[in-house]
């Protein structure tokens, strides 16, 4: 008989993965300073994650450089998983696919150009903890996205499920104007402009996120997250349609760290990004290594017309109460 029919239930090791998508087919054009980007990417992820969370990185058929690199890494034992493929399949169908394979609860999916910053698995991970009804979480805070793919936040505001206020962050301005600066977008002047603040069981988290990096529960990619294979390489709507609207479709929330834990990079190392990997480097012996305990989260499944009529109608109330700060 085969010996591993005789063993036991595996164990689960971890309970929450970090699932990187790189595509780099060469080092010129574009793609010239990418690899540089992508390693401090992998090397801030592996210096600010702890043993309870493993790293996958999705080798989207990129070139030999990258291969040696991953191969490295993972000799290294500092990563959990390599995912190869010898022709790239698209961005999404990477993320969705190794997403799918996954078995732990909180699922991070991030761009390749992501810097990570000490703190932000832990604050990630205490408000799905704490707060009911969480779907996602990003560790980069943005005041542009209040009301972008929230209505099922907005809502559960409104029926006094959370509590919520307005409140100005002014330690959050700087990182903001990063994340607003790195795709030329207009930078904030004052640094008391007010954010949507949600709080309930002592932790706080801001109202809605981008899609650089998404934190989600594993609930999602097996109900509202469509069935059937983007087939896009990459934009397209693709991350709306697989990301942003699947978490508020589920009825669950869309938040952001209280305050910011990662960064945009772009297509550019600056030195100020270097800094911060060295500061998440000198504080890596401090990470924590608890288990955390998640409420159960039953995504919802409402009729399209439904939820669209509910969507436009949250948005409405919550702007007439609560006003469009």
């Amino acid at each position: 008989m085969n010996p591993q029919k005789q063993s036991k239930k595996i164990q689960l090791k971890h309970q929450h993965r970090l699932i990187i998508v790189v595509f780099i087919p060469s080092l010129d054009g574009y793609y010239e300073n990418i690899l540089e980007v992508f390693k401090l990417c992998l090397e801030s992820a592996i210096a600010t994650t702890n043993a309870n969370c493993a790293i996958t990185v999705v080798n989207n058929a990129s070139c030999d450089e990258v291969n040696t690199y991953l191969q490295s890494k993972l000799k290294e034992n500092v990563i959990d998983t390599v995912i190869h493929h010898k022709e790239n399949i698209g961005k999404i169908d990477a993320l969705i696919g190794a997403a799918r394979a996954s078995r732990e609860p909180i699922i991070t999916i991030s761009d390749v150009d992501i810097l990570f910053q000490q703190g932000w698995q832990k604050h990630v991970e205490d408000i799905f903890s704490n707060i009911k009804g969480v779907a996602s979480v990003s560790p980069i805070p943005c005041r542009n996205f209040k009301n972008y793919e929230t209505s099922s936040t907005l809502a559960k505001i409104l029926s006094g499920k959370v509590k919520f206020n307005y409140k100005a962050i002014p330690e959050n301005h700087d990182a903001h104007n990063k994340y607003l600066e790195s795709f030329h977008w207009d930078l904030e002047t004052d640094k008391n402009l007010k954010w949507a603040v949600i709080k309930s069981n002592g932790v706080k988290a801001i109202v809605g996120s981008g899609h650089q990096i998404l934190s989600m529960r594993r609930e999602l990619f097996f109900s509202t997250v469509p069935k059937e294979p983007s087939l896009t390489l990459v934009g397209n709507h693709s991350e709306y349609l697989y990301c942003d609207q699947p978490i508020n479709y589920s009825g669950g929330m869309r938040l952001a760290t209280y305050h910011n834990y990662a960064f945009h990079m772009g297509n550019t190392v600056e030195d100020w990004m270097k800094e911060v990997q060295k500061n998440n480097t000198l504080a890596n012996n401090d990470l924590a290594t608890d288990r955390f305990q998640l409420p159960k989260f039953k995504p919802k499944a409402p009729s399209l017309m439904w939820y669209k009529f509910k969507k436009r109608l949250t948005h409405r109330l919550f702007n007439l109460i609560h006003g469009n700060k």
